[in-house]
């Protein structure tokens, strides 16, 4: 016991004599003995995610900037604050879309094809090689993405898009703050699933009965003509698989070059989406600032579905490219028509009575299987089939999570890493 006790006192001492005389290895050489924090740091500067705009921090008063004409109470006014935020300009377009299912597509194909590398136990798609779609040898070892026989048409062995599926993780933090959860490790949080990403494009079709919209559902994805016009078809998983499908890219990419990483890509809040489509201005209806649907000379100023059903006469007839018309005062174009769009909320009737009133969002995941009520995701924006009504700021709808519809589409924000932009202007 005597030798224990003074082989323990004497490492204790060791340890002490050692701290005391460095002072660690990052700690400046010039420090003195002060508090001057770890260095070196370097210095940050924030990166402008492509295609976004910024949006700053601010006060709005959230909820109908004029009557509710149904008397539902839905949306309250409300004195709201918002930290400031990157946005896409336009809604995600069937081009963007398709880069994040030919990434997932390639993926699978590099798996079946063994380009796969190993680093640290783990596997990993090696990139670098090369997938050659003429060769007969590599389409043989893709059979298992390709339709079956009895699927093909004319024989043609295209790839079935109900294998494209995509295995999402994410960290559940509404779980972890959970006051029983602290301490927990983190693979409980963990929440992982696996999402057909393809867009349902029968939903031309299955959205109006007696429509010859077969067209659209046969070339609206993938044809050239369609690039720029906003995705849709898909619903509330497929929209927050691409949003975690973006984090991971960018992430991967800023790691390789030793750069921080940035927050992460997620739909918008509610909060987020009506602060961004008001453009600053306040008490005014629509995103442009007026009271009404046309300007002065008379010419719409959205693409929605004006009078009773004089679909072409804003310029368009079913969706218009991401960039039409004029955009908001914050630079993001089609915040009202066009398509509406998804956010990241449940919809709930009362939900501005008790959400906070800083960054307020009331999320929720919850299976396919729950009640249909629980399902509901607020949409906002209105859309290239619906009246004026839901083209205003405040308006607020809702559709189910697993639904996919040819009028609604989404668009993605980060987080602002800072109190404003005005902190990293280089002073005169």
């Amino acid at each position: 016991m005597k030798l224990n006790y003074s082989s323990g006192l004497f490492a204790i001492l060791l340890v002490s004599l050692l701290a005391s005389c460095g002072g660690g290895s990052k700690t400046p050489k010039n420090a003195q003995g002060q508090l001057v924090g770890v260095s070196p740091r370097p210095k940050y500067f924030p990166p402008v995610p492509y295609g976004m705009v910024y949006v700053p921090s601010g006060t709005f008063h959230m909820g109908p900037s004029d009557e509710d004409v149904n008397y539902s109470y839905t949306a309250r006014n409300k004195a709201i604050s918002i930290s400031g935020f990157y946005m896409d300009a336009t809604e995600i377009t069937n081009n963007e879309y398709r880069q994040f299912v030919q990434w997932v597509q390639d993926s699978i194909a590099h798996i079946l094809l063994g380009h796969v590398k190993q680093d640290d136990g783990k596997d990993y798609i090696d990139w670098k090689q090369k997938i050659n779609m003429k060769d007969k040898a590599t389409i043989e070892k893709l059979d298992a993405m390709i339709y079956a026989p009895e699927d093909r048409l004319y024989g043609r062995k295209d790839i079935d898009v109900h294998k494209l599926v995509y295995h999402q993780e994410t960290f559940n933090w509404d779980k972890a703050k959970l006051r029983e959860n602290v301490g927990k490790p983190p693979s409980q949080f963990i929440d992982k699933k696996d999402v057909q990403i393809y867009p349902d494009t029968l939903c031309w079709i299955r959205d109006f009965s007696y429509a010859y919209n077969e067209p659209m559902t046969r070339m609206y994805f993938w044809h050239p003509a369609f690039d720029n016009y906003p995705v849709v078809g898909v619903n509330w998983h497929q929209a927050t698989a691409f949003c975690e499908w973006r984090s991971r890219f960018w992430a991967d990419y800023r790691i390789s070059k030793k750069l921080f990483t940035e927050d992460n890509f997620q739909l918008p809040s509610e909060a987020q989406w009506e602060y961004a489509a008001r453009g600053g201005r306040e008490q005014t209806p629509y995103p442009w600032g007026g009271y009404y649907l046309r300007n002065k000379k008379g010419c719409l100023l959205a693409n929605f579905k004006p009078g009773r059903g004089n679909y072409p006469e804003d310029g368009g007839f079913y969706t218009v490219r991401a960039d039409a018309y004029w955009p908001n005062d914050y630079g993001l174009y089609n915040m009202a028509g066009n398509v509406a769009e998804w956010t990241q909320d449940i919809f709930y009737e009362n939900a501005y009575t008790f959400t906070s009133d800083m960054n307020p969002y009331l999320r929720q995941d919850v299976p396919d299987n729950a009640p249909p009520k629980m399902k509901r995701k607020s949409v906002r924006g209105g859309s290239w089939k619906d009246i004026g009504y839901f083209l205003q700021t405040g308006t607020r709808s809702y559709e189910y999570q697993d639904s996919a519809k040819s009028y609604i589409g989404f668009r993605s924000t980060i987080a602002f890493l800072s109190r404003s932009k005005n902190d990293f202007n280089k002073r005169k």
